[in-house]
């Protein structure tokens, strides 16, 4: 095949998560007011489908050297994407069951960090970029994307199937085993804020210094 071929489908597989991610929302939406098991477990798909096609794009793209400007732009912006889909479909979801009020502040600033992180990360590359800086992705900041998919996933999961712990148990052991799942929600939701509060420190000691001849720049 054809590094043109080769290079479109890299791409292809980068914007995928686009209709992937609004896919999720949709059936996350229905499944809420239809009640329907399927709906959740379709929209679990897809959000493991946006999951593995950040995993193999870059991947693919280095394999078959059709690394390129366009796509180390275009795969943030993906990322970006994702993160504005949905965290704050999972907010709307805990808001929507009645809402359990400290999940729901953890989910809003976990919501508001990301998407804080990201503008500013965003703004320090132009600013360094402009000094003809490095500005590639790095490892710290490739870790926590890769693990947000499969956490918001993991969220996703207990608030859709929660209701059904029921069917399996008494009232008061099914009690105990929700609130269990639900401290671990909590442990990777707080992993990820001090990973995301301690990614975005990193960026900014690493082009702190452009922003600083920036500033002083006439």
């Amino acid at each position: 095949m054809s590094s043109r071929f080769h290079a479109y489908f890299v791409n292809a597989l980068t914007f995928s998560r686009v209709p992937l991610i609004f896919a999720f929302m949709g059936c996350a939406v229905a499944a809420h007011h239809l009640d329907h098991a399927g709906c959740a477990i379709a929209a679990v798909l897809f959000l493991i489908c946006a999951g593995v096609s950040d995993l193999f794009d870059g991947m693919l793209a280095r394999k078959w050297q059709v690394v390129s400007v366009f796509g180390k732009l275009a795969d943030p912006l993906m990322d970006k994407i994702f993160f504005i889909v949905s965290f704050p479909t999972l907010l709307w979801l805990i808001g929507a069951q009645g809402g359990n009020p400290v999940h729901a502040g953890v989910m809003l600033a976990f919501t508001v960090l990301y998407i804080l992180r990201d503008q500013w990360v965003t703004f320090l590359r132009a600013i360094a970029s402009s000094y003809h800086a490095d500005v590639s992705a790095m490892w710290l900041g490739k870790v926590r994307t890769a693990l947000s998919f499969p956490a918001a996933g993991y969220v996703y999961f207990y608030l859709a199937f929660r209701k059904f712990i029921p069917q399996f148990c008494d009232a008061a052991l099914a009690a105990q085993v929700d609130a269990g799942v639900l401290w671990s929600v909590y442990a990777v939701e707080t992993f990820l804020i001090g990973l995301n509060v301690y990614s975005c420190a990193v960026y900014t000691k690493v082009y702190w210094p452009y922003m600083v001849r920036a500033i002083g720049a006439k």
